[in-house]
Parts: C-alpha cells; sequence; structure tokens
C-alpha cells in the first residue's frame, strides 16, 4: 500500500511576522474588549439594580399605607408612579400572590397595567430561589432584573426593571468595537505588509546578488565578481543592511582570492613553462653530445676518438650538473613551501657574513668588495645552512649582473628586535618594469642585467622563501647607481609569529 505523504510549503519571513503581529495584536483587542463588556455591563447592572432597590422602597412605603387586604400588585402598581416596564408582583398571605407589569407604551400608571400569568409568576420565583437580586428571562416580556424583599406586615414584594436597554448598549458596544478591530487589522495588516516588504528589500536584494553570483562561472579562467548591494541597502546600521554589508565585504573577499587564484595560475603556467626551457637546453645537449660521442667512436679510431668523445663527454657533465642543480633548486623550494627543509639553531650573522664574503671575493676579483659589521655579534634563531645560501645568492646576484669595477658592501645590523642585512652595488641599477617580478621563479632582468652565468633564475626565489621561512622580509630599492637588497629577519621567529597571532586577533 503506498502512501502519499504531503509536504507543507513553507511560509516565508514576512508570511510569519504578518501572522505573528495581527494575531498578537487581535488577541489583545479581543482581550480588551471582553473587559470592556464586562466592566461596562456590570456598570449598567449596578444602576438598574439601584433603580429597582428606588422602586422596591417605594413600594414598601406604599404597603405601609394599605390596609393588609388591599395589598394587591394591581392596587399598589396603580398607587405609585413608575416608567414603562417596571414589574411588580405581591405575595401577601391574605390576598395570595399576583403580579402586573407596565406596558412599554405606557408612560405612567394611569394608562394600565398587564396582569402576569402564572407561568411568568413561576419563572420569577424559580430564578430567585432564595435569592435577593437574580436575572429572569420571562417568556412574553423578555429578560428582567429582579429583587424581592419583605414588607414588616409579611407581605413579600418582588420589583424589577428589563434588561433590554443594557442588552442594546452593549451590543451596540461590542458592534462598534468588532467593526473598529476589523478595520483597525485591515490598517494594521496593510502597514505591516508595507512595512516589512519595505524592511526586507535589503534581503531580496542579497538574495537576488547571490542568485547571480551563483550563475557565474568561478572554476576556471579569470572572473572577477561585479555584483554588489547597492549602497542604499548595505547600511550596517540596521539588521538587514547589515547581511547586505557583510555579502559585499564577503563578495570583496571572494573577488580578490579569485584574482589571486588567476595570478597564481598564470604564474604556475610560466613557471611550468620556464622550468621545461631550462631542463629541455641541458638534455638537448646531452642527447646531442651522447650521439656525437658514438659517431664519433663509430667512424674513428686512434687520439683524435678519444680526444673528441672525452670532450663531449665533459659537456655531458657539465649539462648534467646544470639539470642536477634546477631540479634540486625546484625541490628546495618546493621542501620550502610546504614548511620543511629549515633546521632552527643559533645562527651569527656577523661570521656568517664574514665567510660568505669571503668565499665569494675570488669569484669577482675584478669588483671591489666591502664588509660593514659590528662590534658585537649579531645572533638570530635560524637555518644557518640557508641563511649562508640567503647571502651567497645575494652576493652572487650582485657580482653576475654588475659589470667590473662594481663597488659591493655587504653590510649586518641590529635595529630594535630585528636583524638587518643588507647587500649594496653601485651598478646600473634594476629595469622598474621587472623589478616587481624579481623574486619570482625564473625571473629574467633586463639586457643591463642578462643572465651570464648560466644560472638557473631561481637564486632570488629561493632567498625569499628561506627569508620569509624565518618569519622575515626581503626587499629591493634600486635606482641607477643604487641598488640595495634588504633582509629583516625577527632575532626569534617563534616569538614574532606568536606575536603576529596575538595582533591580527586583537584587530578582529
Amino acid at each position: 500500500m503506498t502512501q502519499t505523504r504531503m509536504t507543507r510549503r513553507p511560509m516565508s519571513l514576512q508570511t510569519r511576522l504578518m501572522t505573528a503581529v495581527i494575531g498578537f495584536v487581535s488577541l489583545i483587542l479581543v482581550i480588551v474588549a471582553v473587559i470592556t463588556s464586562a466592566t461596562l455591563g456590570k456598570t449598567l447592572e449596578d444602576q438598574l439594580s439601584e433603580r429597582i432597590y428606588g422602586y422596591a422602597d417605594s413600594v414598601s412605603r406604599i404597603i405601609k399605607q394599605v390596609s393588609p387586604d388591599l395589598v394587591t400588585a394591581q392596587n399598589i402598581i396603580g398607587r405609585g408612579g413608575g416608567e414603562p416596564g417596571l414589574l411588580v408582583a405581591i405575595q401577601n398571605p391574605a390576598t395570595g400572590i399576583d403580579g402586573v407589569v407596565v406596558p412599554s407604551s405606557t408612560d405612567d400608571f394611569e394608562g394600565g397595567t398587564d396582569a402576569l400569568t402564572s407561568a411568568q409568576l413561576v419563572q420569577i420565583a424559580d430564578a430567585l430561589n432564595g435569592q435577593h437580586v437574580a436575572n429572569v428571562t420571562i417568556e412574553g416580556l423578555g429578560s428582567y432584573r429582579v429583587t424581592a424583599s419583605t414588607a414588616p406586615s409579611g407581605v413579600v414584594v418582588v420589583t424589577g426593571l428589563p434588561r433590554e436597554a443594557i442588552q442594546n448598549q452593549l451590543t451596540a458596544l461590542l458592534t462598534v468595537i468588532a467593526l473598529a478591530t476589523i478595520g483597525g487589522l485591515i490598517l494594521l495588516a496593510l502597514t505591516t505588509a508595507i512595512t516589512i516588504r519595505v524592511g526586507l528589500r535589503p534581503l531580496r536584494a542579497v538574495a537576488a546578488t547571490a542568485t547571480r553570483v551563483a550563475n557565474q562561472p568561478l572554476d576556471r579562467g579569470e572572473v572577477s565578481i561585479t555584483e554588489r548591494i547597492p549602497a542604499s541597502q548595505a547600511d550596517p546600521r540596521t539588521e538587514a543592511g547589515l547581511v547586505g554589508a557583510s555579502l559585499n565585504k564577503l563578495l570583496d573577499h571572494v573577488d580578490t582570492s579569485l584574482a589571486a587564484r588567476q595570478k597564481n595560475e598564470e604564474r604556475m603556467r610560466r613557471f611550468v613553462a620556464d622550468a621545461s626551457h631550462e631542463l629541455r637546453t641541458p638534455l638537448a645537449s646531452i642527447r646531442g653530445y651522447s650521439e656525437l660521442s658514438l659517431r664519433a667512436l663509430g667512424q674513428a679510431h686512434g687520439p683524435e676518438a678519444i680526444e673528441g668523445t672525452t670532450t663531449s663527454l665533459e659537456r655531458i657533465q657539465a649539462q648534467s650538473l646544470r639539470m642536477t642543480r634546477l631540479v634540486e633548486d625546484l625541490l628546495l623550494l618546493a621542501r620550502l613551501d610546504e614548511g620543511r627543509e629549515l633546521v632552527y639553531g643559533t645562527v651569527d650573522l656577523t661570521q656568517l657574513a664574514l665567510e660568505s664574503l669571503a668565499d665569494a671575493r675570488p669569484t669577482a676579483v675584478d669588483h671591489h668588495w666591502n664588509i660593514e659589521v659590528p662590534d658585537e655579534p649579531v645572533v638570530v634563531v635560524g637555518d644557518s645552512g640557508r641563511m649562508h645560501q640567503v647571502v651567497a645568492n645575494l652576493l652572487a646576484n650582485a657580482r653576475t649582473h654588475t659589470p667590473a669595477g662594481t663597488t659591493i658592501t655587504l653590510s649586518v645590523a641590529q635595529e630594535d628586535d630585528e636583524a638587518v642585512l643588507r647587500v649594496h652595488d653601485d651598478g646600473p641599477g634594476i629595469d622598474p618594469v621587472v623589478r616587481d617580478e624579481l623574486f619570482a621563479r625564473f625571473a629574467r632582468g633586463d639586457s643591463s642585467r642578462a643572465r651570464q652565468t648560466g644560472g638557473t633564475g631561481l637564486g632570488l626565489a629561493i632567498a625569499k622563501a628561506i627569508v620569509e621561512g624565518h618569519g622575515g622580509f626581503i626587499s629591493v630599492a634600486s635606482e641607477p647607481g643604487d641598488t640595495t637588497f634588504t633582509v629583516r629577519l625577527p632575532r626569534n621567529p617563534a616569538v614574532a609569529a606568536a606575536e603576529g597571532e596575538t595582533s591580527e586577533a586583537s584587530e578582529a
């Protein structure tokens, strides 16, 4: 047996808010109407009772003035005054039980009365049933409020007045309240709907913007998210506007991230192309020289063949070493990107600078080499071998891309809580076009800094990765005759990282 499950359509926020507001207000109005009608009804009933008590006192005075055998409802009401609807019933031991009522069309007692039937008298007696005041519905007369009293002569007197006026007033009041309530609820519904619709407009703008962004292809290619919530609907001072402002901030962040992703993809494609080009050259050389060696061994014998083969093998070895250096540099960069390859210890930058300059001086005797170090050692926590590689790469870069006679100065200093290492040269400077990409992998300078030594183009990229792995920062400032590479390292990378996290948390 297949059961069909009925799914309820969820109500919108506007519908829920309107239902809650109108329902709550309706409940309040109903409570107010009930309390008002009850209070007014009690007041009118009290006023009616006071009038009935007045007639009862008047009847008691008349009874005192009349002979007991003449005390009947007809005689009593004929001697007094009253109003239309006045009811008088007498229970006299001498004359029995009788009752009369003044017709509603009679202005006074002189116009006559209508006698009450036995059934009507029984209804009155049942309603009182030992009570002094009661409400009773009398057949043919309607609802009455009656009161019973006993005269000194033993005569029981019942007087009453119709409650029709009270019922009419309460009916009119409830009708007015009902009409006012209905009109007020209609006006409230319209006002609430307009208010909620205007208040939720920023949320609808958020939903529309999010839908348009979701329909954009963001998984490939160059993507720019231009969709934003209008400023008029993204006011952070309101709750709904705060959602729009937050979405705009999120879209800004996503747009920036997508731009960075696209830039990284382009950089990766360029990196792969450069790496392929760098590897292709030594591989082509190895292949060519190996074929040449085989051909020489097959076609010739003797010293000439041995000499040619030896030369080819030397070239093969040189290209193999070049390719090995390239692969090792790429592997080092990959491990540095993963946060590996760094073994921390105490590093004396002063001693390291002296040793690095001593190693670099013989490689370029046509350059002038200077060093500036403080009297006290500048000590940091880091990887000694990798820091030596940073200094060696910076010195090699200055030596390679400057002409003979250039002065290269290596300096070490301590500034506040940082150790600062600078490599300065007075060469031709760096082309501003390539300055921003100088630390990119396989970066190439202009003709004034063209690669002359067959390097891989990864030296500055490796130096940047090592410095950043130590929590430091490397920068370059260059103009003709004045180029300086600056490395700033925290004295303790762990402390610097903790301070950085604390600063970010306080900003958040």
